[in-house]
């Protein structure tokens, strides 16, 4: 497991560490940072670690703005000297709030709440599958009439492999064409049948047919190799792993 431990105090960071590596030693601490400003510019450069201990108030702001400004977020146990943003810390589904200085029982107590949310997560695992079917919707697009040229194509959905989005613009694919589209993908996964199409992240909705290979990846994400093919990785977003997982049959 790899954790980030986000702390402005240069002593206490080093504790927890060694607290860490001594309790956990599966638990491997890849980062220590000590501001808001850091700790975003390592979550742009890096993939997400399974585990953040995040102090709230740093030299530069709060560990709440950080979240915020995240596309979503790994599990969180909060670690701070104050008790008063605790209701606060609860809104962000933190796993646990430790005040400073940690103590080791209560470091174990949030590591063994982790582990039975992990186990709680396999557990659901049928339930999540019957959730998803009910959310199937009756009837579905089943064409898309698409500008080419001074012209109108109608292409059926069911030659469509996936779709993506860049540079604010939305694209159909097919196997030999790839079409500029008046719709967000918001508006289309609105509109397409579950069974066949899944948003794997903000950028691509890809349909199952499309999908030949499925790699593991970093930071217990999957990686796509789609047809046609693209010139970027296609990632499936680790929040939306396990129904991916589902929807694919895995």
């Amino acid at each position: 497991m790899r954790a980030v431990i986000i702390e402005d105090e240069a002593l206490s960071a080093k504790r927890l560490a060694k607290l860490l590596k001594e309790t956990f030693p599966l638990i491997e601490v890849v980062a220590m940072l000590e501001s808001v400003n850091e700790s975003l510019s390592w979550f742009h450069d890096n993939d997400y670690p399974d585990l953040v201990f995040l102090d709230i108030q740093l030299n530069d702001g709060t560990g709440f703005e950080i979240l915020r400004k995240l596309d979503g977020y790994p599990h969180i146990i909060f670690t701070t000297a104050y008790e008063q943003y605790a209701l606060d810390a609860f809104k962000f589904n933190s796993i646990d709030y430790l005040l400073k200085p940690i103590d080791k029982e209560e470091l174990l107590a949030a590591i063994n709440k982790l582990e039975q949310i992990h186990k709680s997560e396999e557990s659901n695992y049928q339930e999540k599958i019957k959730a998803l079917g009910q959310h199937f919707m009756p009837s579905f697009r089943e064409r898309f009439l698409v500008k080419v040229g001074l012209q109108f194509k109608s292409i059926l959905t069911q030659e469509v492999a996936y779709f993506s989005y860049k540079d604010g613009l939305s694209y159909l694919h097919t196997i030999d064409q790839c079409l500029p589209i008046d719709y967000t993908l918001d508006h289309l996964i609105e509109e397409l049948d579950p069974k066949e199409f899944f948003r794997i992240n903000r950028q691509y909705i890809v349909s199952l047919k499309s999908v030949n290979e499925i790699h593991s990846y970093f930071n217990s994400r999957l990686l796509l190799a789609l047809s046609p093919t693209t010139d970027e990785e296609v990632i499936v977003s680790r929040e939306r792993v396990l129904n991916f997982k589902i929807w694919a049959g895995m």
